[in-house]
């Protein structure tokens, strides 16, 4: 299944390798071996925009306590850092990097209320980059789950990505595991806990988004 994010770039995609190899053809009528490649190109082009934009059935992880994978890839950040948005003080950071092979579906970490949701434009740093989580686009969101535990929860552009989507709001109530976001090819996910949360994965980990279990709260 393919996400709907897709659409416009798959078509536009589409319509450009159509225009690219028909040039070809009428500028080169006799090169058939240049144009057989140009059509493997496209269609391995093709595949790959295909694959980015995939969308597969998951099997959700659900539990009050528990804090979800938002996203595939790898975990990339296990420490202790100071918050520097909606929370003060020190917090524990879970990062998860997505590369442009990586599903790119954004899932609630946890089942709650949006109390915070703010947009930051910015730069477009290498995802692993130290200062990629303050300085890149980005959002901020934060759930408040029923016993009172507040997830925060980063989208986080990266060199590749030039657009991100949400679809969450303040006030909204959200399900565990429920779609709240994509994001344009490569990218990461920063998550902000309690520092009593119990972290349940390692470094370079690779997780399933819905899936993985990051932390028990």
């Amino acid at each position: 299944m393919l996400h709907r994010e897709g659409k416009a770039t798959i078509f536009i995609t589409l319509i450009s390798l159509f225009a690219i190899n028909a040039g070809i053809k009428w500028l080169l009528p006799d090169a058939v071996i240049v144009h057989n490649i140009l059509i493997a190109i496209s269609i391995i082009f093709l595949i790959i925009i295909l694959q980015f934009f995939r969308n597969p059935t998951i099997t959700p992880t659900l539990g009050e306590n528990l804090v979800v994978s938002p996203a595939d890839g790898k975990v990339v950040v296990i420490e202790e850092v100071e918050a520097d948005e909606f929370f003060t003080g020190k917090r524990l950071q879970v990062s998860v990097f997505m590369s442009p092979f990586n599903v790119h579906v954004n899932r609630n970490p946890v089942s709650g209320i949006v109390r915070y949701f703010k947009y930051h434009p910015g730069k477009y740093l290498v995802a692993w980059h130290p200062k990629s989580s303050t300085e890149n686009e980005r959002t901020c969101v934060v759930i408040e789950t029923t016993s009172k535990k507040q997830v925060l929860f980063k989208q986080i552009a990266g060199a590749l990505a030039k657009r991100i989507v949400w679809y969450v709001k303040e006030g909204q109530a959200v399900n565990q595991t429920a779609e709240m976001g994509f994001i344009k090819f490569g990218s990461r996910v920063d998550l902000l806990l309690p520092l009593d949360a119990k972290v349940k994965v390692s470094l370079n980990q690779k997780v399933k988004g819905g899936e993985t279990v990051l932390a028990e709260l």
